[in-house]
C-alpha cells in the first residue's frame, strides 16, 4: 500500500495511491493513517491534474534519527573506519521538504552533498523492542536525501548543523507500507547522471537492527524516522542542479538545487 499526503490549494490531505508511474490515482481516505483506521472518502484525484502536489509523506512529530556511516563503502570514501556500533544523530522536523521542493544552499556553506538513503517511518510507540520484533512496529518506508553541509561537518565535532538546516531533508514521494527492507537498491541521480547505487543488505546494520538500538537510547514515537545511511558516491551540487533519489519498489523523490543571493 502506498500512502501519500497531497494538497490541491487547500488544506493537507492523504490518500492511497494506485497507477504506474506518470499516471498515478490518489484515492482520498480519511484522516492520518498512521493514527486512524484507513477509510476511503470515494473521492479520486489524478496526480498530474493541475493544483495537485505531493508533500512531504510524513512530517516527524518528535524527531528524525539519523545513522551515519551505515555503509562501508561510504565510511570508507570519506576516509573514516567502519563504525562499530551505530552512529545516531537528531535532526528537528523543520529540515524537512517535499517532492519538487527546492534544496536551499546555506549561504555558510560552500560544499553540500546529496546522500540518498531508506527512510524507516515508525507506527508504534516503540521503546527496548528487540531485533526480531523491530519491523512490527513500522508503519512503511519512504525516501530520503540526506543532504548535509560538508564543510561544516568536518569542521564541527557535532553534525547539527551540517545535518539540520532548513530544506536539508527531503522525503517523498510517499510511504509503502508492504517493502521488505532487507535488500532494496538505493540510487541518486543529479542532472540525470547516475552517483551512488547500492543495496540495503549492504548496510553495516540492518533496518530491524537499528529500530532495537535506537529504541534503547530514546522511545520513537508514531511518525518518527530514521535514516539508515547511505551508498558510496556522494558529491557536491551546485544551485540549479536537480537531484533525483530512489529506492527499488517505492520510487523517486526528485528536488532542484538553488542558492538565493
Amino acid at each position: 500500500m502506498r500512502i501519500a499526503r497531497f494538497t490541491t490549494g487547500s488544506d493537507p490531505r492523504y490518500a492511497l495511491v494506485e497507477g504506474e508511474r506518470g499516471k498515478e490515482v490518489l484515492h482520498v481516505i480519511t484522516g492520518d493513517p498512521i493514527y486512524t483506521p484507513v477509510e476511503l472518502t470515494g473521492e479520486q484525484v489524478r496526480l498530474d491534474e493541475d493544483g495537485v502536489r505531493l508533500l512531504a509523506p510524513v512530517i516527524p512529530r518528535s524527531k528524525i534519527v539519523g545513522v551515519g556511516r551505515n555503509f562501508a563503502a561510504h565510511a570508507a570514501e570519506m576516509g573514516n573506519e567502519t563504525p562499530s556500533e551505530p552512529m545516531l544523530f537528531l535532526v528537528p522536523n523543520t529540515a524537512v521538504v517535499g517532492p519538487d521542493d527546492p534544496i536551499v544552499l546555506p549561504d555558510w556553506s560552500a560544499e553540500v552533498s546529496y546522500e540518498a538513503e531508506l527512510a524507516v517511518v515508525i507506527g508504534k510507540v516503540t521503546r527496548n523492542v528487540s531485533p526480531e520484533a523491530a519491523l512490527r512496529h513500522v508503519f512503511g518506508y519512504t525516501v530520503a536525501n540526506d543532504v548535509t553541509a560538508r564543510d561544516a561537518q568536518r569542521r564541527e565535532s557535532q553534525w547539527f548543523r551540517a545535518k539540520s538546516f532548513d530544506t536539508s531533508k527531503p522525503l517523498g514521494p510517499w510511504v509503502d507500507t508492504d517493502i521488505d527492507p532487507a535488500d532494496v537498491t538505493v540510487r541518486s541521480a543529479v542532472n540525470g547522471e547516475q552517483r551512488q547505487e547500492g543495496s540495503t543488505r549492504d548496510l553495516v546494520f540492518d533496518v530491524p537492527f537499528l529500530i532495537s538500538a535506537i529504541s534503547e537510547v530514546t522511545t520513537l514515537l508514531p511518525g518518527d524516522v530514521i535514516l539508515t545511511g547511505t551508498p558510496e558516491g556522494v558529491g557536491t551540487v551546485e544551485h540549479g542542479d536537480v537531484i533525483d533519489v530512489e529506492v527499488e519498489e517505492i520510487g523517486v523523490l526528485r528536488n532542484p538545487v538553488i542558492r538565493r543571493s
